[in-house]
């Protein structure tokens, strides 16, 4: 019987794409995030913290994609930030080719960091190199420790965890060491971020490895 892998090679071409659209953007000293979680992580809340922890450190603009509506932009606009809302017409992710047409439609200042908002997935957007020169995870307490054990690929993929509303720990039955041992057993190198984008906990550290990130980026360049 004759297989055809027409998903191996339709992947191998966005990685094409994806890898020249990374070296364009560090042409550019453009540091581009894929930020990617469950709905309702708190995606949008944690980049709005970040970008008023960070003013007058760091240019951050951020492209929102969802299936529908325009709040989430809308949201980050109110803070004075720049914004783009991206529809994916039913796509439950972003790929290299939509990353590229949202940033050209956005227009990314040089020396910017720009978070892509993946759409709320913990499936399809791990399997997408959108062309991102970091892929961070957001986990929030209320979808419990075992989520490493059931989407094993977003976290063996991500360069970063960031485990929020830890300000609600006390109402949730969250083993934050459990979640640690089963994210470093799939990905030893992953960087895990406990913080409260409410209380400001633990953003510091978050905030201080991503602009590390950023004047690495600008060294390579």
């Amino acid at each position: 019987m004759k297989v055809i892998e027409l998903n191996k090679k339709a992947t191998a071409a966005n990685d094409r794409d994806a890898e020249e659209l990374r070296r364009k953007l560090q042409a550019r000293d453009v540091l581009l995030i894929n930020l990617m979680s469950a709905a309702g992580s708190g995606k949008t809340t944690l980049i709005s913290r970040t970008i008023r922890d960070l003013e007058g450190k760091a240019s951050i603009g951020v492209m929102e994609a969802d299936l529908a509506s325009e709040v989430d932009a809308e949201a980050i606009e109110a803070l004075g930030a720049r914004s783009i809302q991206v529809h994916t017409g039913g796509c439950c992710h972003m790929d290299a080719s939509m990353t590229r047409q949202s940033l050209e439609a956005f227009g990314a200042e040089s020396g910017s960091i720009v978070f892509l908002e993946n759409v709320g997935n913990l499936i399809c957007p791990a399997e997408f190199d959108t062309g991102a020169h970091l892929k961070v995870m957001i986990l929030s307490l209320p979808e419990g420790d075992d989520k490493p054990l059931k989407y094993p690929l977003m976290f063996a993929e991500s360069d970063a965890l960031i485990i929020t509303k830890m300000d609600a720990a006390p109402y949730f039955d969250f083993d934050l060491e459990a979640a640690k041992r089963r994210a470093l057993a799939l990905n030893p190198s992953i960087k895990i971020f406990p913080v409260s984008a409410k209380t400001g906990e633990g953003m510091g550290e978050w905030e201080e490895w991503l602009m590390s990130r950023k004047k690495e980026l600008m060294r390579k360049h």
